[in-house]
């Protein structure tokens, strides 16, 4: 194998790949990245057993042939290098040797044939979606996925297809995010629950373009196909929360709220909240809502704060404590300049909803206050 591959490209690929390498293995060979050439491209793949991906980039392939090395000492040296051509080359020894201006490096290589392939996914259910709206859909979802491996289920995103319409949704058992989109075309109804893990990557490699993408699902796997690049990966086994009967339809309290004036009070009062020596959600935030007013307030061995700020308001007066990174999180992928807040009553959900129309809902559960 030979080949003379940009620097830039090169990188763009090792990048998008390097979160399929397994990090804690028994099997070295997972460690590694397959590099196989194809006329005048070249394939990179890694598979931790659980996502694989396959990036494609153009490239001048002298001599066709294939080889496995370590993908972290192998993007490190590659990053490291002049922003110029790279010459790549499998030598008799089976020694990469990379050689780029003044530098040469020689890397041990492992047995093609024996890196595990990926999955081949017999496709049951698709979706083909533009790039940026599936790059919308995540961000505004992500954040709410559970990080807790108690509850397996939750550490992905819900993908549910249902009368042409996308909804994702992420939940974590203190928060719940929301986002529908309309498809151009019809779709048969489907559901399946996405790692976070995955996404996140997805959401690193594709572009904010029109450009397409298909989503396909099978009994287990998923499989997100691009231009240049595939990802696959397992499917969540479980029951996902039936989000359509938890998320309050009805409030007694409700403002209408600038999301920038409230976030920036938020992130302000967070310096008290979060520099409690105990853990966060042991010192929430307390709101106080009343006519034609909103008084966030945080006390603690730290000290106190207090913001106030005009709002809007519609029914009974509240008071009800939570932990503001929720709101934080939340309001920091909403791109509306107003939004609503519902509330019930100082135990029940709060559901921040937009002004107009309804695709996206973000539902946060309040704590107990102690007085």
């Amino acid at each position: 194998m030979k080949i003379v591959c940009e620097k830039e490209n090169l990188m763009k690929a090792i990048n998008s790949v390097i979160k399929g390498v397994a990090s804690k293995t028994t099997m070295p060979i997972l460690e590694c990245i397959l590099i196989q050439t194809n006329d005048d491209n070249i394939k990179l793949t890694t598979y931790d057993l659980e996502i694989g991906i396959e990036y494609i980039t153009k490239c001048n392939v002298i001599q066709q042939g294939s080889t496995v090395v370590n993908a972290i000492m192998f993007c490190e040296i590659i990053k490291k290098l002049p922003d110029t051509e790279i010459n790549i080359t499998l030598n008799d020894k089976n020694l990469l040797v990379i050689e780029c201006e003044g530098s040469l490096y020689k890397l041990a290589t492992m047995n093609p044939n024996e890196f595990p392939e990926l999955p081949k996914i017999n496709i049951e259910n698709s979706i083909d979606l533009e790039q940026k709206t599936l790059k919308e859909m995540i961000r505004k979802t992500i954040f709410a996925v559970s990080i807790e491996e108690n509850r397996p289920i939750f550490t992905g995103c819900l993908f549910e297809i249902n009368e042409n319409k996308l909804n994702v949704v992420a939940v974590d058992g203190f928060r719940l995010g929301w986002k529908k989109n309309f498809l151009d075309k019809s779709v048969n109804s489907f559901s399946a629950v996405i790692p976070g893990k995955t996404l996140n990557e997805v959401n690193k490699i594709i572009s904010d373009t029109f450009d397409n993408i298909k989503i396909g699902v099978s009994k287990n796997q998923a499989l997100f196909e691009m231009e240049n690049c595939k990802i696959v990966t397992r499917l969540l086994d479980g029951e996902f929360l039936n989000y359509n009967n938890v998320i309050p339809d009805t409030w007694e309290t409700r403002i209408k709220v600038n999301k920038k004036e409230l976030q920036e009070c938020f992130e302000r009062i967070s310096l008290i909240s979060s520099s409690a020596i105990e853990k966060e959600k042991k010192y929430p935030v307390k709101l106080n809502i009343d006519i034609g007013k909103l008084t966030i307030s945080c006390t603690n061995q730290t000290g106190d704060a207090k913001e106030e700020i005009f709002v809007e308001t519609e029914g009974k007066n509240l008071e009800a404590g939570f932990n503001p990174r929720y709101f934080l999180d939340a309001l920091k992928v909403i791109d509306d300049e107003e939004i609503y807040i519902d509330f019930g009553s100082s135990i029940s959900p709060s559901v921040i909803r937009p002004i107009d129309g309804d695709d996206y809902k973000y539902m946060i559960l309040p704590i107990r206050i102690k007085e």
